[in-house]
């Protein structure tokens, strides 16, 4: 129960993907529709129902391109700042990752979500 559980978030011009991990496995795997097509506050909902359902706050990583990123989201305010009761969001931006490989029970039929992985690596340091 104690395990910290990271949500990193990839958003891309057709879909939204989202993958949710603790350190020893998977909890959630998703591919959401584009984000344009979304509510204002689905992502910020999505957020705070996975921490009300697991009872603790989670780690939030964005894969960004920029910092408005995390504002268009709904997630960062206008000077970044990401963090909520129920969530905190960190940047990730994907040219920037760094190499790192844990071993977990991955969720399957999704397909490969190991970018994400290494983005949460780098967003959680």
């Amino acid at each position: 129960m104690s395990d910290t559980i990271t949500v990193t978030i990839a958003p891309e011009p057709d879909r939204v993907r989202v993958l949710a991990t603790t350190p020893s496995h998977d909890l959630l795997q998703a591919i959401l529709g584009p984000i344009r097509t979304a509510h204002p506050r689905a992502v910020a909902t999505l957020l705070e129902g996975l921490a009300l359902w697991h009872q603790r706050p989670l780690s939030v990583v964005l894969a960004a391109d920029d910092a408005d990123d995390g504002t268009a989201l709904g997630l960062c305010d206008a000077l970044g700042d990401g963090r909520t009761l129920h969530y905190e969001v960190g940047l990730a931006f994907p040219d920037r990752v760094a190499r790192g490989r844990r071993r977990r029970r991955e969720l399957r039929g999704l397909g490969s979500f190991r970018d994400m992985r290494e983005l949460a690596l780098w967003g959680t340091r």
